[in-house]
């Protein structure tokens, strides 16, 4: 009985999940469940739980778990500051007079927002809030403007300083730092990728991305580029801000998540929106936040230790290290499985409960630990944008007009999600994209140890 315990630990998180309990109390309880029947039954001793609390401290210690509210925090207050409405209001103005101008804008609006908040829900309902209706009231095809708002919140998911990257390096043991440089080439990748869709979109249907007419469009030369880069200065400052000094060793993620929500503070002082009422709600929204992961971090501990002790560890590895194809055929599995439990999990899920599992299979197989983030990164991204459980396309249709309906928000999102798909596959296929610490300057693959031969692109070239 002893060597079916691991599964039907598994399983049994899986009842509790699909019953409805709460992801965090799902994981203690069946982890504390299993404990009691692990020991007796003899099968460890309950001094072995004695780790428990020193986990949990470990967790409430952890520096680099300090940068979610902070960037959260900076999140929050730079959308409620009217940054976004600007931003979108000027770059409007400037890609107005092409065909799928305001798309254009809604996708550099959504790449800028991602690299100062790093919160996809704040993203995807200031620019649903902002741009739609504008987008609607102008001939814009439902599902081509429900599509683009939705995946251009996402890009906050995997463009730094994307909070899942954080959760991700936590449980990876690798620098933030080091994870949001690999993620930067593939972010800006799904940029280019979205501007292109629309590009296609507006040659091939016109009459669905069309031009503003100039009437609305009253600036022209170069004060219409002033107001543009008058907008996009005040972001552009917090990006340099947060991601330049981590990029330049000058600050840790933490000091640089500090430095970002004291900038955000100085915007909304400077626009004269910072008032009480403004910080009484950004506090709450971050505490929420934070308090929501921290329990799923101590719930996922609880849950992972007693796994281990039924000896999951090497049930999952077995499982894993022995698909055919080697570490080729465990990036495939992996990157399938994370795409199915996306349609039932949120990326936070995903990390807590799925990741642990996957790390030592992962090293043991030597696959570069920051390659392999970012490509999941890129993977939950896709959890954002599942029909019908993706949480933009909820956080998009309770802001969108009464005459978008649900499914137009559903089949908008359907191309932008075959595009992430693409790049998850791009990532795999060509995996020097992903800048790691060991290889800075280089396009170097990613390291693979394995007995099968393997594609000469997925080699490691010797040193």
């Amino acid at each position: 009985m002893a060597e079916y315990m691991a599964p039907l630990m598994f399983a049994g998180l899986v009842a509790f999940l699909l019953l409805g309990y709460p992801v965090a109390f799902s994981l203690a309880a069946n982890g504390l469940l299993f404990a009691g029947i692990g020991i007796g039954m003899g099968l460890f001793g309950i001094e072995q739980l004695q780790a428990l609390p020193e986990r949990v401290f470990g967790i409430m210690g952890n520096a680099t778990l300090l940068a979610i509210p902070f960037f959260t925090f900076m999140g929050l207050i730079l959308e409620r500051s009217g940054m976004a409405e600007e931003l979108l209001d000027s770059l409007g103005q400037l890609f107005g007079s092409i065909r799928g101008g305001l798309a254009y804008s809604v996708v550099f609006v959504g790449a800028l927002l991602a690299a100062t908040t790093g919160v996809v829900a704040a993203s995807v309902m200031a620019m649903g809030l902002i741009s739609l209706p504008i987008m609607l009231r102008y001939g814009y095809d439902k599902r081509l403007a429900a599509g683009v708002i939705a995946a251009s919140g996402t890009l906050a998911q995997i463009i730094p300083p994307s909070l899942v990257l954080i959760v991700l390096a936590d449980q990876l043991s690798v620098p933030v730092g080091d994870i949001y440089r690999g993620a930067m080439t593939p972010g800006l990748m799904l940029v280019s990728l979205y501007l292109l869709f629309v590009f296609v979109v507006s040659l091939i249907a016109p009459s669905a991305a069309p031009a503003l007419p100039i009437e609305v469009r009253p600036l022209r030369g170069a004060a219409l580029w002033r107001k543009a880069l008058w907008s996009m200065a005040p972001p552009l400052a917090l990006i340099f801000l947060v991601l330049g000094t981590i990029y330049l060793g000058v600050a840790t993620p933490t000091e640089g998540g500090a430095m970002g929500a004291v900038g955000a503070l100085g915007l909304a002082l400077a626009k004269r929106r910072l008032s009480l009422d403004l910080l009484k709600q950004a506090m709450d929204s971050t505490a929420r936040l934070t308090s929501f992961v921290l329990f799923i971090l101590i719930g996922s501990t609880v849950f992972s230790l007693v796994f281990n002790l039924h000896d999951g560890d090497v049930w999952i590895e077995e499982l894993l290290t022995g698909l055919p194809g080697g570490a080729l055929g465990f990036i495939i599995v992996v990157n399938l499985l994370v795409f199915v439990l996306a349609f039932f999990l949120d990326f936070f899920e995903i990390a807590f409960i799925i990741v642990p599992m996957l790390v030592p299979v992962a090293a043991k197989l030597g696959i570069d630990p920051i390659w392999f983030g970012v490509l999941l990164g890129i993977n939950m991204q896709t959890s954002f944008m599942h029909p019908p459980f993706g949480f933009a396309l909820f956080y998009l249709r309770s802001v969108a007009p009464k005459e978008v309906r649900t499914a137009d928000i559903y089949w908008g999102a359907v191309p932008f999600l075959l595009i992430q798909i693409a790049m998850v596959i791009t990532v795999v296929a060509f995996p020097g994209l992903v800048q790691t610490a060991e290889k800075p300057n280089e396009n170097a693959a990613m390291e693979l140890v394995i007995d099968e031969p393997i594609p000469e692109f997925f080699q490691k070239p010797e040193k």
